[in-house]
């Protein structure tokens, strides 16, 4: 994102879920009620959203993408493998689907262990949710390991700049 900050902007999510220390909202996420987002569900104001946990919804709202678009850049999206998936079918060739994906489970459960963000069961649920979506790469356009984090952002970096190309 810095490296093409004049060329992308980032779009920021919705969530119900309940913002971790050190988040601000409307900077990692719009944290919104889960009644408040299924009103902006019912008046259309999401690109895409799916339950991605048992009770937590994610999504993308429309306005942060028109926001990005009106400042004449394209979109970076950080979604859920269907959210990626809905937003592929919506835009198309005009979208590059690119999936990252861990080395194994077993680096994923060791970073998310590392992190510290979830109790054991919830921990449990993002591997099996992670198992599920690794099931998904084959319909992304890329699939990027991220094992080495500069090469990630250099891989990356590069289809970004090719997709700019064509």
């Amino acid at each position: 994102m810095e490296n093409l900050s004049g060329r992308l902007g980032f779009s920021v999510s919705a969530t119900t879920r309940k913002p971790r220390p050190g988040e601000v909202n409307g900077r990692e996420y719009h944290f919104l009620s889960e009644s408040e987002f299924r009103d902006r569900i019912s008046r259309n104001e999401f690109l895409e959203h799916e339950e991605v946990y048992s009770g937590i919804l994610y999504g993308t709202l429309w306005s942060e993408v028109r926001k990005i678009w009106n400042q004449n850049k394209m979109v970076v999206f950080d979604v859920d493998v269907k959210g990626g998936l809905n937003l592929k079918k919506e835009f198309g060739d005009q979208a590059l689907a690119i999936f990252l994906r861990p080395p194994s489970v077993d680096v994923l459960m060791e970073r998310l262990t590392k992190r510290s963000t979830e109790v054991e069961h919830e921990l449990n649920e993002r591997i099996n949710k992670a198992t599920y979506e690794l099931s998904f790469e084959n319909q992304y356009d890329v699939v990027v390991v991220n094992d080495i984090l500069e090469e990630t952002f250099a891989t990356c970096e590069l289809l970004v700049n090719d997709f700019f190309e064509k």
